[in-house]
């Protein structure tokens, strides 16, 4: 797909356009996906277009005229494998906490975060198709998790203890709207983990660097096969 899909996971914009019901989009997840481990977390399979399935070769073009918005929860993004990573190799980040998957996409960190112990686990996305996906990948998976179709930037951050984000930094217009609403959430006292490779609009300054990993990912979207990925604390405002 390469310079076909945006890199990330999600748009700026409301909830996206879909005109399938639920049952419509767990059929077509089922037919446009395999089951695959995910490189970094291998502990956890997901249901992932790769190049091999019709998915993979569909322009923005031939999507929007299928009502498909860009499929990013087909994906194991490097920003969400690091966050799986961490959360699997430092449980007690999130055991026992409510924790908040933002763009949950493939709903990946999520489900580590439930494998982890968290005591409770939101994942959230403005696409439909990402809802649906979540669903699948945490039966899949055995894990319990609250699934929403929203756009969480249009109101107040949600009284959670994490919140994490992988791959959102992409594109300007969508930063913007994001790191206020995050720097909100840490005012609250929200402990907010980002996941990213390093995305161009990143607020480099405003992070407290954890862990790296050089994470797997499709060369045919990153350009790479193997992307230098970091996992950060997101700083209050007036920590910094």
């Amino acid at each position: 797909m390469g310079d076909r899909l945006p890199h990330g996971r999600a748009r700026s914009g409301g909830p996206a356009r879909t005109m399938r019901t639920g049952a419509e989009r767990i059929a077509f997840i089922r037919a446009n996906t395999r089951v695959h481990p995910v490189p970094h977390a291998p502990e956890i399979r997901l249901h992932l277009a790769d190049e091999a399935m019709e998915l993979w070769q569909k322009t923005e073009a031939e999507l929007e005229e299928m009502n498909l918005p860009p499929p990013f929860w087909a994906f194991a993004w490097a920003g969400g494998q690091a966050l799986a990573r961490y959360l699997l190799d430092h449980r007690e980040t999130v055991a026992g906490r409510h924790v908040l998957d933002f763009a949950t996409g493939s709903g990946l960190a999520a489900i580590a975060a439930a494998i982890a112990g968290a005591a409770r686990v939101t994942a959230c996305d403005i696409d439909a198709h990402a809802q649906s996906a979540t669903e699948l990948n945490a039966a899949l998976n055995r894990t319990e998790l609250e699934i929403l179709h929203a756009d969480l930037l249009t109101q107040a951050p949600p009284p959670v203890d994490v919140i994490m984000c992988g791959d959102v930094f992409y594109e300007e217009p969508m930063a913007a709207r994001v790191l206020p609403w995050l720097e909100q959430a840490c005012r609250l006292g929200t402990r907010v983990l980002v996941g990213d490779p390093g995305r161009t609009y990143l607020p480099r300054e405003r992070l407290r660097l954890l862990a790296t990993y050089d994470v797997e990912v499709n060369r045919s979207l990153e350009d790479l096969s193997v992307k230098r990925t970091s996992v950060f604390d997101l700083l209050a405002p007036d920590a910094t």
